[in-house]
This record gives structure tokens, C-alpha cells and sequence, in this order.
């Protein structure tokens, strides 16, 4: 399935804010940051990533349903998807 381009565009824009902060992180530790400071960066990467995914899935799961149907969609698959985050 691929999700149509206007309905990625705010995951994409999640996932660079996630690189930049990943970026951010590794520049830090390169330095010698301070760890508190380090994992604060850290987490706003985790927090950005799984966002993103449960992003994903639910535009994915809604492009589904509205251009397949109900009837079409595949559910093992995407609780399959969707447990992968969980």
C-alpha cells in the first residue's frame, strides 16, 4: 500500500525533526555533553519516532478503509503493524 504524498508530508516532517534531534545527540556525545543532557535529546528522538509510526499506521489504516474498503483490508496484517509499535 503507499499512502498518497499530501498525507505522508507531516510524518516526514516528524521523522527530520527525530533525525535532527538524533543528529543533536551524536554531535553531543562527541563533545562531551552532559548525560542528563544527552538523554533529554534522546527522548525527544523516541517520542518523535513512535509518533511517527503510530502516524503511519493510522493514515495507512484510513487510506485503507477509504479507497479499499473494509471488506478488503487485510486486519491480521494491520494489527500486525500495529502491535509492532505497541
Amino acid at each position: 500500500m503507499q499512502i498518497p504524498a499530501d498525507d505522508v508530508k507531516p510524518i516526514l516532517t516528524r521523522l527530520r525533526r527525530a533525525h535532527g534531534h538524533l543528529a543533536t545527540v551524536i554531535r553531543m556525545l562527541d563533545e562531551g555533553a552532559e548525560c542528563e543532557d544527552a538523554l533529554t535529546q534522546l527522548a525527544a528522538v523516541d517520542k518523535a519516532l513512535r509518533r511517527s509510526g503510530y502516524a503511519l499506521v493510522a493514515t495507512g489504516l484510513e487510506h485503507c478503509l477509504t479507497t479499499e474498503g473494509p471488506e478488503n483490508v487485510d486486519q491480521d496484517k494491520l494489527e500486525r503493524l500495529f502491535l509492532s509499535f505497541a
